[in-house]
């Protein structure tokens, strides 16, 4: 069976991709001794809490037919299957690699990279009626994750290079 999906529902989905985010932040901090990087994953993980409002905010600023999906869904499959999707797809529940500073950075930006991914992917679901375009606001959003963690990874690299 194929679906649209509704821009209400990406973006009930951008909401539970930013909770998995923060979540993922918070634990990479939770042991670092570098208390600047320490900071820089909190400061994440509250970008992510601050994105999530953004994006309920969104939610409620939808036109009623962004709020319906394109199809026939009494028992919400679909949104079960995104849900699912989010979960699984980005920020997924892993063992997080902190032995190094540069590996929590480049987990960061696979996973950063892989939601906007997603959200393009994502995108090609929503019919142009529903607020196709309104996703672009949350792909912006973490693509200034994507520019905070390279500059951090290329800034230690160059410390640790030294």
């Amino acid at each position: 069976m194929i679906y649209n999906f509704s821009a209400d529902d990406i973006f009930q989905m951008a909401e539970q991709l930013e909770r998995n985010g923060a979540k993922f932040y918070r634990t990479a901090a939770e042991d670092l001794s570098d208390s600047s990087a320490k900071k820089l994953l909190l400061d994440l993980s509250e970008m992510e809490n601050a994105h999530e409002k953004i994006f309920a905010s969104l939610r409620v600023d939808l036109v009623e037919k962004e709020k319906t999906s394109a199809v026939f869904d009494p028992e919400g499959e679909a949104m079960a299957y995104l849900q699912a999707l989010a979960n699984i797809r980005v920020f997924f529940e892993k063992t997080i690699d902190v032995s190094s500073l540069k590996r929590i950075y480049v987990a960061a930006l696979e996973a950063e990279k892989d939601s906007i991914v997603f959200f393009l992917g994502m995108k090609d679901m929503v019919p142009e009626t529903f607020g196709k375009d309104r996703i672009d606001a949350i792909i912006r959003e973490e693509m200034g994750h994507i520019k905070i963690l390279s500059r951090e990874l290329t800034s230690h690299k160059r410390s640790t290079d030294s």
